[in-house]
């Protein structure tokens, strides 16, 4: 076994592979750029060595930064994680060179699996079924629209050397194509550093089954059976479950041969995972095969009770598989939540921001969570919007969808936004636990007005939470002092306050606060009408606990500058004392400014200053967190200005053009 392992990589996964490297006695190092000085993963590690400023490109990806602190700490053997060089062949070259052992699988099997289209060819070859496609290396748009033509709208445009949905386009008709290809390209140059595309059918309504393999060097490979990889936003998961609902004793042996199949007809060894898009009948077809762990690994860990990164490592330092076929177990249901800091709302896009606070449930034998991040720590834009993976396991689909809900209502996460409430909004569905013929990766697109709400105005126990703060008795302390108060106290009336909160949208919320003396509390008058409001034992700061019309409320609280996080375990609302009274007027010359939703790279201005633009025109690109971000015309209307050019680099916030409306038209967001 390795004496000292370097983990290539960073986050929640760099964090997993370490723990499972101490507990066979094996010495860490990490690895970090100068954004990631401070991170979790550096501090997990037992030493720790810089290789580059922030760009990913010029630390993470960076071949001989990586290679070089390897040898500069005494690394015999180096783990890539997912992600970063993990799936590069001259990575892995690079450290046989070195004469240090990579923790993944033969150069040769990452080349043939990691070229999309190759692969397609191979795995016809080894009797795998695939998708019809084009996987040719012409790559003019004429080609590929003429396959695309023959193929049959809808197709998906997909990243020859990609994953993860990067480079990834759904094309529905013709028209649509060619701006499709250039973003594709784009997006797959930045991500991969290769542009090549393939086309291929777009299977209605699948589901996305993957199966993780395993292979040793001595001629053993197997399958720890399958995930369900179905909901997804952005093509891109968020929920993963082990085993897949639904499936049949016949079918998830034909899925596992199938896999076993692609494995050994490149020469495999290591851990991957082979990827099928199947459809409504049943039938599957090979779309990828991932050769690196993959970030849902911990339910299959779950529902086996193995750890793939020990059998990585083992497998790596020439060991065979300590199991055979029959020998591997399924044992009831797990399920993979993806804790992200992006913004639902706004489809999903990455936010950035700085974890005020970060309560994660304890361990327990049937909960898990994979963290990258703790309370303090800032979520980078030049990387993953990850923040956690929360992983439970139960003896049936049922109860660890139950155990899913349960912990993600108790999870508390402060001062960024997240896709929180939407994964409570998942694990509560009741199409979800169904799991029927409405799961497909359409999920939560043809479900999104229940899983992604319109923001709907706080409610009266959110507006109390905020009034008691602001009144300086949430805390369980109860009424101040009226003498040493500054709030308008009075001999010979009550008190009364006018509270006014901001919500997030902007909009204004007034609560006024009449002191009840006899009972400790107030009188606040809340939307639903007049409530008797007071604190109760147990509020420590972070939790608060409240009477409100008779009833006890729990919710945590986390300030964040001049605002107030409230939840409640459904909700996450954030509210701010406004600074006066009156509401901000608005645009009556329809006049609106596109602002940056994120931190990140301008790569395209599609309009100059005084052009006529349609609905839905494509204004400009902005690239950020690693994905690309297209800024839309929200009707038709005129360019005023336009204040950035390609290259640019720009803050969030940032005006990035001027839109003049059509009187007709609807207002500029």
């Amino acid at each position: 076994m390795f004496r000292k392992l370097l983990v290539a990589n960073r986050g929640e996964i760099a964090c997993r592979v370490m723990r499972t490297a101490r507990r066979l006695g094996i010495r860490t190092a990490a690895v970090f750029s100068d954004a990631d000085a401070g991170a979790l993963h550096v501090r997990c590690a037992d030493e720790a060595l810089r290789i580059g400023p922030a760009p990913a490109r010029e630390s993470y990806l960076s071949i001989g930064a990586v290679v070089e602190a390897a040898r500069a700490c005494g690394a015999d053997a180096i783990h890539p994680g997912y992600g970063f060089l993990s799936e590069n062949a001259a990575f892995a070259e690079a450290c046989a060179a070195a004469g240090i052992s990579f923790v993944g699988p033969p150069p040769a099997a990452i080349r043939a699996m990691g070229d999309k289209a190759a692969s397609k060819a191979l795995m016809e070859k080894a009797g795998v079924p695939v998708v019809p496609g084009y996987h040719g290396a012409a790559q003019d748009d004429e080609t590929l629209a003429a396959a695309a033509a023959r193929i049959g709208y809808p197709v998906l445009v997909k990243a020859s050397a990609g994953g993860g949905g990067r480079g990834m386009r759904l094309v529905r008709e013709s028209g649509a194509l060619a701006e499709a290809l250039a973003s594709a390209r784009r997006e797959a140059a930045s991500s991969f550093g290769d542009d090549r595309l393939l086309v291929e059918r777009y299977v209605d309504r699948p589901r996305h089954v993957e199966v993780q393999v395993f292979a040793d060097s001595h001629g053993g490979c197997i399958h720890l059976f399958e995930r369900d990889c179905t909901l997804q936003r952005r093509h891109q998961k968020v929920v993963e479950e082990a085993p897949a609902p639904g499936m049949t004793a016949a079918r998830r042996a034909a899925m596992g041969e199938a896999a076993v199949r692609a494995a050994r007809s490149v020469g495999y060894a290591g851990a991957g995972t082979v990827e099928f898009v199947m459809g409504r009948d049943g039938s599957f077809f090979f779309m990828e095969m991932n050769t690196r762990l993959q970030v849902e690994h911990p339910v299959t860990e779950m529902v086996t009770g193995l750890d793939l990164v020990e059998w990585q490592l083992r497998v790596a330092a020439g060991e065979a598989l300590p199991l055979r076929q029959e020998q591997v177990a399924l044992s009831g249901h797990a399920f993979e939540a993806r804790i992200y800091a992006e913004d639902p709302q706004r489809d999903f896009l990455p936010a950035a921001g700085r974890l005020a606070r970060l309560d994660l449930p304890e361990p327990r034998p049937w909960l898990r969570v994979d963290a990258g991040l703790e309370a303090g720590d800032s979520v980078a834009i030049d990387y993953d919007a990850m923040i956690a993976k929360l992983v439970v396991h139960g003896p049936d689909r049922a109860s660890a969808l139950r155990r899913l809900h349960g912990a993600l209502s108790g999870l508390r996460i402060g001062g960024a936004t997240t896709n929180l409430d939407f994964l409570r909004r998942v694990a509560g569905d009741p199409a979800f636990a169904e799991a029927g013929d409405e799961l497909d990766t359409g999920f939560i697109a043809r479900r999104r007005d229940l899983l992604v709400p319109a923001a709907a105005p706080p409610g009266d126990a959110a507006l109390a939470f905020a009034a008691l703060a602001a009144l300086g008795n949430a805390d369980g302390e109860g009424p101040r002092d009226p003498w040493a108060a500054t709030d308008g106290w009075r001999l010979n009336a009550p008190a009364r306050r006018l509270l006014e909160f901001v919500d997030d949208g902007s909009s204004r919320h007034a609560v006024q606060a009449t002191p009840v003396a006899a009972r400790g509390g107030w009188c606040l008058g809340l939307p639903g009408g007049e409530l008797e409001a007071a604190p109760m034992p147990g509020s420590d700061g972070r939790r608060a606990r409240i009477m409100l019309g008779g009833r006890v409320l729990e919710a945590s609280m986390t300030r964040i500058g001049d605002a107030l996080e409230v939840d409640d375990g459904v909700r996450v609302v954030r509210l701010a004392l406004a600074p006066g009274l009156g509401a901000p007027g608005g645009d009556e010359d329809g006049e609106g400014r596109f602002v940056a939703p994120m931190p990140g790279k301008i790569l395209a201005v599609r309009v100059a200053a005084g052009e006529r633009v349609a609905r839905g025109q494509v204004l400009a690109v902005l690239e950020a967190m690693k994905m690309e971000h297209s800024v839309l015309a929200p009707s038709a209307g005129t360019i005023g200005e336009v204040r950035y050019r390609a290259g640019d680099q720009v803050d969030e916030g940032a005006e990035l053009l001027v839109f003049i409306r059509d009187r007709q038209g609807s207002p500029a967001t």
